[in-house]
Order: structure tokens, then sequence, then C-alpha cells
């Protein structure tokens, strides 16, 4: 299983050395910083997708932009709020069985997929069984599905293998199984389940259909004519990469892009809270950056130093310089807006007296180590060298060193002597319950444990909330993974996006659980 954090730096693998020119974005003879008059949106990815927007391969970062504006699940979580509220979509109700495990769905009527066929409830199953054949990331939202059933073209049930309380959280979330086309996916299925096709075109039914995808170049979508829902303002949606973020913001201050919707710097950020000419938004999400400490390593082979450590680390400088405007301290051992605030609390105490003792006792050859971080994140290299000053005063040389994502994703599973001693990573949930992240974070065998820390506590734990989905046994899971010492919520981090003044609807289209990203059919002008 592949999850959250993931995400967030994996579409850097495949970024273009390209840089468009200044003029690539921009509608012709249209004045500086003026509303368009041709309804075409100017966006833009400041590293290229890194997978195809398929939405049974994608499952990186900034692509989310196209898969959730080209595809619809059965349900999804609301915009405009701040909390995961689950709203229909091609589902207009449905009812889950007491024990989780057997749910009913009522299909909405008159969709109609991209290729002009009906969705009807034979899509489910189609959709479900072709991701399970391509079996990538998010394979495993769909993994414990014993059968299908229709009652009709527009009733459905699902019934699972076992109990999940938090099936439901994985059909809304945006990288949950997406409803793809029958006809479609049997008249390109090629031998590779549709997958080449689907690198160029689209098979979904949301408000914009796939028009270019040139990977490292460009990337374009239209309006699609026969969506069931509200018709966007914009008919055009242009996105080409910007590998530099310089240049990035050059265009967007000339008028040349209508807003950047990530990866914006700490300095850019702080120039742009500070600009009247632009809006700027800071918007909750379930995004935090974490602190993984290595229980294979040195000094931290021991708890009681994993959790000195911890206790050491100034958050509250950290996150002031870090992320000002954007981000706070994290206060809960889970991502933000994820379970009751007065659950799952982070209750580490600063106190350096600990880790001072601890240092003063070693020898001159273990006094250093490293502290890395992906090597496409500047925010956790400033992150970096901040702790690095700060155990600097303690009695401990950190070395700041970024890795690149493959070799980040390569000690999944062992104990790799070239894993550094800590590791800085941002992320988010593939769903928002504590059982997605907590399993993929914490266990063993969820495929993000990083620098491979355990508990049988915890897996026991996040076993029985899966069942249950209370949100008692999962705060309880919290306590028993900060026990460990090996994870550390530093900072709940905020989307920061700025948009041309003219641009209406941004908060109103972002997603708590879609980070980097907006439902485009929400955006206008005024």
């Amino acid at each position: 299983m592949i999850s959250s954090a993931r995400r967030l730096f994996a579409a850097t693998a495949v970024a273009s050395a390209t840089l468009l020119t200044l003029t690539a974005c921009g509608s012709a003879n249209q004045t500086p910083n003026a509303a368009p008059t041709d309804k075409v949106l100017h966006l833009s990815f400041l590293q290229d997708p890194g997978q195809p927007p398929d939405p049974d391969v994608y499952y990186a970062g900034q692509g989310l932009l196209l898969t959730t504006n080209l595809y619809e699940g059965l349900l999804q979580y609301a915009p405009g709020t701040d909390k995961a509220v689950m709203q229909p979509l091609l589902a207009t109700a449905w009812t889950a069985s007491p024990d989780n495990k057997v749910f009913t769905f009522t299909l909405r009527q008159g969709v109609k997929f991209h290729d002009g066929t009906p969705f009807t409830s034979a899509a489910i199953k189609t959709s479900f069984d072709r991701r399970l054949a391509v079996n990538q990331g998010p394979a495993y939202m769909v993994s414990d599905i014993e059968s299908v059933t229709t009652q009709g073209d527009y009733a459905a049930t699902i019934t699972l293998k076992a109990p999940n309380a938090v099936f439901l959280d994985y059909l809304a979330s945006p990288y949950g199984p997406r409803m793809l086309s029958p006809t479609g996916l049997a008249a390109n299925a090629g031998t590779d389940n549709t997958q080449t096709y689907l690198t160029t075109h689209d098979l979904g039914t949301g408000p914009y259909t796939l028009t270019d995808a040139q990977v490292g170049s460009h990337y374009g979508m239209a309006s699609f004519g026969d969506y069931w829902g509200s018709k966007p303002y914009f008919t055009t949606v242009d996105l080409p990469v910007v590998t530099d973020s310089s240049a990035q913001q050059l265009q967007f201050n000339n008028g040349q892009l209508a807003a950047v919707l990530h990866d914006l710097p700490s300095t850019a950020v702080s120039s742009y809270m500070g600009n009247a000419k632009f809006a700027n938004f800071s918007l909750a999400t379930m995004m935090s950056d974490y602190f993984y400490v290595n229980p294979h390593k040195g000094m931290f082979t021991n708890q009681g130093a994993r959790t000195a450590l911890n206790q050491a680390l100034d958050l509250p400088q950290i996150v002031k310089q870090a992320y000002s405007g954007r981000g706070e301290v994290g206060t809960q051992v889970y991502p933000p807006n994820m379970i009751a605030p007065e659950l799952a609390k982070q209750t580490v105490v600063h106190d350096t007296s600990a880790l001072s003792k601890i240092v003063a006792g070693l020898p001159a050859d273990q006094k250093t180590v490293t502290v890395g971080y992906d090597s496409s994140n500047p925010d956790n290299q400033l992150v970096g060298d901040l702790i690095q000053t700060q155990l600097a005063a303690l009695g401990l040389t950190a070395k700041v060193q970024g890795y690149p994502t493959s070799q980040i994703y390569g000690w999944v599973g062992s104990a790799p002597g070239d894993a550094p001693e800590m590791l800085l990573l941002g992320g988010w949930p593939d769903a928002p319950s504590p059982y997605t992240w907590g399993h993929i974070n914490f266990d063993p065998d969820g495929g993000l444990n990083y620098l491979n820390c355990s508990s049988a506590d915890v897996t026991s734990s996040l076993a029985t909330g899966r069942e249950s989905g209370a949100a008692e046994v999962f705060s309880r899971a919290a306590a028993q993974a900060q026990a460990t010492g090996c994870w550390l919520n530093i900072a709940d981090v905020n989307d920061f996006m700025v948009a041309q003044p003219w641009l209406k609807g941004v908060a109103e289209s972002h997603v708590i659980t879609e980070p980097n990203s907006l439902r485009l059919a929400g955006l206008s002008v005024g």
C-alpha cells in the first residue's frame, strides 16, 4: 500500500527541466492582471504530476487538479468547509449495515460519461474490477470487496469480506475509486487494462475532459457540454509545467496566471501576504509536517533517547520561522481536522535537559547525526536547518541532507544503513480517517512506515478501530504511537494559494481533503 506523504512529493520524479517563456501562458492581447474575456483559466504545475491522470494509477499530489475535475466517484467531500463533510456525487443516497459490511446506494440519473454513454449501476463493478486489475497504489481501497450486485440501472449493493468502518471514506477520497465508462474501457483495453489510452484521454463523468497531456510540458482540459451538474464558467483550462518557482511567480505577478495553488516557498508566502494587489488564501487541510526518528540507528535505538529528542525540539520557534501565516504547531498525533480536537492530543513538553544529559555521556564519534528531508521540499530543508541549530546548542552536530523520493521509499520494509537518524516529510491522508493515516504510517505492513518503527499495541488498536470506527480507540492508538518516540507532528500546514483579485470562488472551491487543488467548476470571474 502506498499513502499520503508520498503524494506530496512524488510528482517531482518526472519533472521537466524545460522553462516556459513568460508569454506562454497569457491570452493574446490581454491586459496584464485583467480578468480574461475568453473564458480560459490559466494555471500551472510547478512540477510535472509525475504519473498519468489515470484515477487507478495516480497517487501523487499536484495532479489531483486533473483527476478530481475529470472523474467522479459515488461520494465526495464537500468544498468550502474546514471539516470533512461527506456528500452525494454519483450516488444520491446510501446506507451502511450495523456491522459495516454491506453498503447500498441509490444512483444519480441523467449522467453521461465523456464518451457519451450513460452512467448506470453496471459501471460500479467494472470500475472496481479495473482498479484491482491495474493494481497500483489506490487498489487497496477495493481489495476487500466481496461482491457488487445491482438492483436495476440506478441502485447497487456492495458487500465487503470483513467489517470496515472507513469504507465510505475510501469512496469519497480524492484517491478513491472513480467511475469509468465500461464501453470506453472495453474499446480501449489493449494489453494493459486501458492504461495506455488513459495517459492522454479520460473516461470520466466530471465537469471537464482531458484535452492535452504532454508529460513534463503541458496539460489541458475543456468543459464537458453534457455535464449533469452546474456548467463551469471557464470553458478551457491551460496548465503548463513551469519548473522554476521564481518564473511561476513572475508569470502570476504579470497576470499570465490566474492563481498559484501550491509550492510557494516561505519567502514568497510572506511577500504575498503583504501585497494588496493579489488575493491570498490560507485554507484548512489535513496536511502535516512530520518528524520521523530512526529506531535502528545510534543512540535512537533507545526509546528514551527518541522521546528526549522530541522534547528537545522548540516547535513554536520552528513553525514560526518555517510556516508563518500558513501553519501551526501540531497539537494532535494525527494530521489536523481528522479527529475531535480533545482526542489524540500530542503531549510533548519542551525540555532539553534529558537529551543534553544523554549527549554529554556519548563518545565524540557518536555525536554526529543526519537530519534527512525529501530533496524536492525547500520548506523541510529550512526546518532541517532550524533543527540543526537547536541540536548544536545541545552538543550534537547535525548534517542536513536531502534524499530523492525514490530512495526514501526504498527504506520502507527494511532497516537500511543509509537511512538518516531523523527524517522530515510532509503529507496528508488518503481518506480523512485516523485508521487510514495510522495504518499506513504506523503499522509495519502499512506501506509508508519509512524508518520501520512498530508497536504491537498500536497495530492492535488500529485494527479494532477499523471495525468499529470508534474515535476513542484511535485516540488510544495515537497515545501508543507517541510513546514510541518515532513520530512527531511538527506542524499542521494550510494550503496557501494566491489568486488574481478577479478570480472568484477560490475558498468555496477548496476541499479540505484535496490539497494543492480546487474544484474548478466553482470558479468564475467577478
